[in-house]
């Protein structure tokens, strides 16, 4: 048996894996990245914290499986009547069974500027470029802003902005920063906050958020982002700094091969019950339009059950299920909420502590899953604040 799998995020990862145990089969995993990347501790990344915490190699996840080969590669084609797929490099993969399992991507929604003016979370390009603009900013006598914008009240959002004042106030003191605590403000254009939340856990969230100092603006348009401002229904904002944390759209994939596929309104690939568009090709996570898609609970349940699947353990249908959700802001404090539960303070925090072991362990051996988890207590930040130094020591020698 040999299963091609696309995509290297939770759905892949957990499909690969599950049908990597069982030695008759083979895998090939094509992903366009060498790492595997744990989306729930981005912020945390972009805050000080370190990045090993949010990326973890493929090889070091597959080292113990030989049936399991990696490719480092972009699909950009697929012939489903001759069962391959086609690359950026130019090789074509014929395949027996395919998941595909891309992920989503940003979107601004066509509103004007915010791609080449605003600064992003979702990677460690974007999170890169966020933190030198930071540093270059902090270590000028007045060179810092004085407002500090996140569009998208959403769970990267709500962490970003919830972790970010205490981030900034390590900068202040590190470079002995005049200017007084700056303004943050997170800018929603739906009525509430964590809008697939319940509306209770809203409430609570913001009212978290505004006790952290955190400005909540929601039913606000952004029609426009400038160099130095941002176009808010109709007023400008001043600011040099405007994070991106919303809008995502599916894989380009799927609407450069719309022929090989039935796509929803909204970009996703229409599946069967079984999570399939035809007995050989699975289409799984944020790619599939299926209740609760979005989630990486959502993408790993996916991948599991689609293993299940190929391996014959399995013929039901899929029973999507509710996925409990937990949300931090700020240090110490989280909301768990799942169906009429909800918990918040410590001990939501505590949870999530233990949501995010159980994700690492989704994807890693226990003793590989316990150091990652751990990594979230460690701080890059004299990484960083050297690379940066040593960036511009070389950039100032060059000058001489």
């Amino acid at each position: 048996m040999h299963v091609t799998v696309v995509g290297g995020g939770f759905g892949g990862v957990k499909a690969a894996l599950e049908i990597a145990k069982h030695k008759r089969a083979r895998v090939t995993l094509i992903s366009d990245k060498l790492d595997f990347q744990y989306y729930p501790a981005l912020y945390s990344t972009a805050t000080g914290g370190s990045y090993r915490q949010s990326w973890i190699p493929l090889g070091e996840i597959f080292a113990d499986y030989e049936n399991v080969e990696i490719i480092i590669d972009t699909v950009t084609t697929i012939d489903r009547q001759a069962k391959t797929i086609g690359t950026s490099t130019g090789v074509t993969h014929q395949y027996q069974t395919l998941i595909l399992a891309l992920g989503s991507v940003t979107t601004y929604f066509g509103i004007p500027g915010l791609d080449q003016y605003t600064y992003g979370v979702k990677s460690l390009e974007e999170i890169t470029h966020l933190k030198q603009h930071l540093l270059r900013s902090f270590s000028k006598a007045h060179g810092a802003d004085s407002h500090f914008l996140i569009i998208g009240a959403g769970p990267t959002g709500v962490e970003l902005a919830s972790a970010l004042g205490s981030y900034l106030q390590y900068l202040k003191k590190k470079y002995g920063h005049p200017q007084p605590h700056p303004t943050i403000s997170i800018i929603e254009a739906a009525p509430r906050v964590m809008p697939r939340m319940s509306e209770k856990a809203s409430a609570t969230i913001e009212k978290r958020l505004k006790k952290l100092g955190v400005h909540v603006e929601t039913n606000k348009k952004v029609e426009e982002a400038t160099a130095d401002s941002l176009i808010v229904n109709g007023r400008a904002i001043q600011s040099h700094t405007v994070v991106w944390t919303s809008g995502v759209a599916n894989s380009p994939f799927f609407k450069a091969n719309e022929s090989q596929f039935t796509l929803a309104p909204n970009g996703r690939v229409v599946v069967d019950g079984h999570l399939r568009v035809d007995p050989h090709v699975y289409v799984i996570g944020d790619n599939a339009i299926t209740a609760f898609g979005g989630l990486a609970q959502t993408a790993v349940r996916d991948g599991q059950y689609v293993a299940k699947q190929i391996l014959r353990q399995s013929t039901k249908k899929l029973n999507a299920k509710v996925v409990p959700v937990v949300i931090p802001v700020g240090k110490h404090w989280a909301l768990f909420e799942y169906k009429w539960l909800r918990i918040s303070g410590v001990l939501g925090s505590l949870i999530r502590e233990a949501a995010d072991f159980v994700g690492y362990k989704d994807i890693l051996p226990f003793n590989k899953a316990y150091i990652a988890w751990r990594t979230q207590t460690e701080s890059q930040e004299d990484t960083w604040l050297a690379e940066y130094n040593t960036d511009k020591d070389s950039e100032k020698a060059k000058s001489l």
